[in-house]
């Protein structure tokens, strides 16, 4: 009989950004995009993001491990938005949850659910009171059964715009 593995969830040190980075890369190769759409100094972009991210916007990462190696991570950070914030704070302090991403073998083992759910009591723990993620299609319904629901963004791709 094959016991499931044990998953341990905890907040990630400043030493594993390196691994949240290729974790984040990953992601997005993960979901098609194309290597040569990735800037080539992507890991000193996304260290530079983090560490400004730490500094100025709550940041926190989450990391799954299994047999004591990191399987998985999620980051979420305050939510600076789109836009001028003229609503009260607490109305809108949002909080983003981004690059949640599992090693392809160990997907379908409640890994995301876990990093996610991390992310989301921290993100209360300093006060927001809403969190915000984009979705991967995979990524979707594990968002759902969170309790996340469908959101009303759109977005136009402008590259192509021979329909205009």
């Amino acid at each position: 009989m094959q016991t499931q593995p044990i998953i341990q969830t905890r907040e990630a040190t400043p030493e594993e950004d390196s691994l949240i980075a290729k974790h984040f890369y990953q992601m997005w190769r993960d979901i098609g995009v194309p290597d040569d759409a990735i800037n080539s100094n992507w890991l000193e972009i996304t260290l530079q993001f983090i560490e400004q991210a730490r500094r100025d916007l709550f940041y926190k990462a989450f990391v799954a491990e299994v047999d004591g190696g990191v399987v998985g991570s999620a980051s979420c950070q305050l939510f600076t938005g789109f836009y001028p914030n003229v609503l009260k704070h607490q109305y809108r302090q949002f909080g983003y949850i981004w690059g949640v991403y599992v090693e392809p073998s160990y997907r379908k083992q409640g890994i995301a659910k876990q990093l996610t759910s991390a992310t989301v009591n921290y993100l209360k723990a300093v006060g927001c009171t809403r969190a915000v993620l984009n979705a991967s299609p995979l990524g979707k319904p594990v968002y759902e059964s969170l309790g996340f629901s469908s959101g009303n963004a759109m977005q136009l791709d402008l590259i192509d715009t021979s329909s205009f």
